[in-house]
């Protein structure tokens, strides 16, 4: 079983294992949202495993990761893929006039306009390029693409672009402490690096909420997936797939798996779509007849031994319940924004831990009484002079791709304008 993506190498690399096997899935997953073409093997069969030099597909050197070049990696690390890819680098400089925390379409678009206008720019990801828009199998609603985009390609595409004009991005790496001084901030990273620039800018977007059921963590990868799991539409042929979420991502997530899967339902708290979703993916999603919407119902039990095997739906209203079979169940709840480092050193956050900006901060009552300037804040600046939020991350965001480029171009003429009076 293949699956094919668009060709950034003219051969992909072949990857081995077991479906019930979670590295396996995020091997899958870090290849396809990396715009990595790949094909992927289900090992099965004792040949199959001479031929790989593996005693059985319970092996603990599986899965295995085999790339055009003839390099073979055993189990191996998202690390040790990033590094094989040439992707992993570090800082090429001691200080940057920017550095952009996130690789979402927000910082993307910060990176591409920042670079491109001279500033010696950074960006930071703990992921791969792409943000939760890269999970997206496809958006049809961004403008200049009228056949719409994967956003895998989008996120390859805008890469390029940032990195021909000269931003560096450093993938695999999360920052989880700042210090904020008059002119400079530094950011301490996961792996014990250091950032330090005149600027930052705050795109690292949110988080998909979880269940909150108990035994959640043991069938994630294995039948359980956060986020619209796209790369998994060939192995979900004639299933029945679940999707938790009435937002975009989950709308485009249903449509995707509805080509190759026997049945797709979408699970949701409220009374219906309408509200949530935009009117294209909605008038797709009620044309499709392998597409079901239950409303007023949330998942309740997981059960399984190994792999994920049935979940049960209980009604809000009734509750009744029902325990339904499912090997898949891919969850697009809303989002939680990653700002505890925010927290630490005092910058404002709503009550649902989004950055505060500009006019809205009055409305948190941080002026004039914490803000240390005589100018207000800018539009996109945060309670600490400097400090630029863009996207999802930031209160009264809009939650769409359009939305978070033009914010992260946006920051970057709010930056050039601090820059101008340190």
């Amino acid at each position: 079983m293949s699956n094919e993506l668009t060709l950034s190498s003219p051969r992909p690399v072949k990857v081995y294992g077991r479906s019930e096997c979670g590295r396996a899935y995020a091997i899958r997953d870090l290849l396809h949202r990396a715009d990595v073409p790949f094909e992927w093997t289900e090992v099965t069969t004792d040949e199959l495993c001479r031929e790989l030099n593996v005693t059985s597909p319970r092996d603990r050197r599986l899965p295995l990761c085999i790339f055009p070049d003839g390099t073979r990696l055993e189990r191996p690390t998202n690390r040790q893929i990033i590094e094989k890819l040439g992707w992993f680098r570090d800082p090429s400089r001691s200080e940057y006039d920017v550095a952009i925390y996130g690789a979402g379409p927000a910082g993307l678009s910060a990176a591409v306009y920042a670079a491109s206008e001279g500033l010696k720019s950074v960006v930071i990801e703990r992921s791969v390029v792409g943000g939760q828009a890269g999970t997206s199998s496809k958006i049809e609603n961004y403008l200049g693409f009228p056949q719409g985009i994967s956003g895998a390609d989008l996120a390859k595409a805008a890469r390029e672009q940032a990195t021909r004009f000269g931003a560096e991005i450093l993938m695999l790496r999360e920052g989880v402490r700042g210090e904020f001084f008059p002119g400079k901030g530094v950011g301490h990273l996961a792996d014990g690096t250091t950032i330090v620039a005149h600027a930052t800018i705050c795109a690292t977007g949110v988080a998909y909420r979880r269940l909150g059921l108990p035994n959640e963590e043991k069938f994630l990868n294995v039948g359980l997936y956060y986020g619209a799991g796209s790369s998994e539409a060939n192995i979900c042929v004639n299933e029945h797939v679940f999707v938790v979420g009435g937002g975009n991502s989950a709308g485009q997530a249903a449509m995707h798996f509805s080509r190759t899967a026997k049945k797709v339902t979408i699970v949701i708290r409220g009374d219906g779509l309408k509200a949530t979703l935009s009117q294209y993916l909605l008038d797709r999603i009620m044309a499709s007849p392998n597409v079901e919407v239950l409303p007023r119902t949330q998942v309740t039990a997981l059960h399984g031994d190994l792999l994920l095997r049935s979940i049960t739906l209980t009604n809000n209203q009734t509750g009744q319940q029902q325990t339904v079979d499912t090997r898949f169940l891919f969850l697009c709840l809303g989002g939680q924004p990653h700002t505890q480092w925010a927290a630490d050193v005092g910058i404002c956050r709503d009550e649902d831990g989004y950055l505060v900006t500009g006019p809205d901060l009055n409305a948190h009552g941080v002026l004039p009484v914490k803000w240390p300037l005589e100018r207000a804040p800018y539009y996109l600046e945060t309670s600490m002079p400097g400090l630029f939020a863009a996207g999802d991350v930031r209160h009264g965001s809009i939650k769409r791709c359009a939305s978070a480029v033009g914010e992260g171009a946006m920051a970057v003429t709010f930056v050039h304008r601090y820059l101008s009076t340190i």
